[in-house]
């Protein structure tokens, strides 16, 4: 059988609350054209090979994010809306239980995955809306689902480069052995301690180095994954569920599928810069970047004008 190649599918998360950030920060303008984040992350994954975009977002967001985001880009891309809710792919008995035990919110990225399933055909990478993975991440990430390995793949960032000065952050730290990834393990509460050292707060542990490999929910997975991720899924709301704060994380679905054999996922070396907005008070930093990535040619001033 001959070499075939495929044209992968972007699926951006974008349903989040935006606790820490306090607002929809995935409709913040940061560019010159009015852009948000994301629309860097489509445009490089168009100029990268992907042909279709899945926007995960919440039903009650949908007509501000077609008027803020997806008018912008009309006419210009192969798009699809999925929905997260905290009823979605979820048994009623268990989305009833949990919203009469006070839960409000979806069960995390993990879940959000697979409100986009049903849409997914093909090798696919999955993202955070909030995020900037910058321009060389989708190159070697589509060219890597073009080849329809059968294997995922991620581009992890140093740990140093995703702290934010205003408080702790998020983020799986990886084990990464002979190009692939080993392992993954969720730290919540991850900040610079003031003599240096990164630490996860609460936690009695080693300081982690700066150079440390950490995920960023920039994943490429075979569409054979998801019918794995249904059942981790299921597995997970049934031992917890009904805990009002429980999160299905993508990247401990993923650690999961590792340490099973499901699943091998290679480590792809890029040498894009990431930045994001935890906090709204990131917004200003993250503008200046985009401000100057377009002085440098990188981008044009406004993505969608053409």
């Amino acid at each position: 059988m001959g070499f075939r190649r495929v044209t992968p599918v972007l699926v951006i998360l974008a349903a989040g609350m935006g606790s820490r950030y306090g607002g929809l920060k995935q409709m913040d303008v940061i560019g010159p054209g009015g852009e948000a984040i994301l629309d860097y992350s489509v445009f490089d994954a168009l100029r990268s090979g992907f042909g279709k975009v899945i926007f995960v977002i919440r039903r009650a967001m949908e007509e501000d994010f077609r008027g803020a985001v997806l008018s912008r880009m009309e006419g210009k891309l192969n798009y699809e809306l999925a929905f997260q809710e905290l009823g979605s792919r979820v048994p009623p008995a268990i989305a009833d239980k949990a919203r009469g035990l006070g839960r409000t919110k979806p069960w995390g990225t993990g879940h959000a995955l697979l409100c986009a399933a049903d849409k997914i055909d093909a090798p696919f990478c999955v993202i955070n809306a909030d995020d900037f993975y910058g321009r060389q991440a989708f190159a070697l990430m589509g060219a890597f689902l073009s080849g329809n390995s059968g294997d995922g793949a991620i581009v992890p960032y140093k740990l140093a480069e995703t702290l934010s000065g205003l408080g702790s952050v998020s983020r799986g730290v990886c084990t990464v052995k002979d190009g692939l990834l080993a392992g993954i393990r969720e730290l919540r509460s991850l900040r610079r301690n003031d003599d240096g050292r990164i630490i996860n707060e609460g936690e009695d542990s080693p300081a982690l180095a700066d150079d440390t490999p950490v995920s960023m929910n920039f994943w490429g997975f075979p569409p054979s994954v998801l019918p794995c991720l249904e059942n981790y899924f299921i597995e997970f709301l049934a031992a917890r569920g009904l805990e009002p704060g429980s999160e299905c994380f993508l990247p401990l679905a993923a650690d999961t599928f590792i340490k099973k054999g499901i699943l091998c996922v290679r480590v792809l070396e890029a040498q894009s810069s990431w930045f994001g907005v935890t906090y709204k008070e990131d917004l200003g930093e993250a503008r200046e970047k985009i401000r100057a990535a377009a002085d440098a040619g990188v981008y044009p001033g406004k993505l969608w004008i053409s």
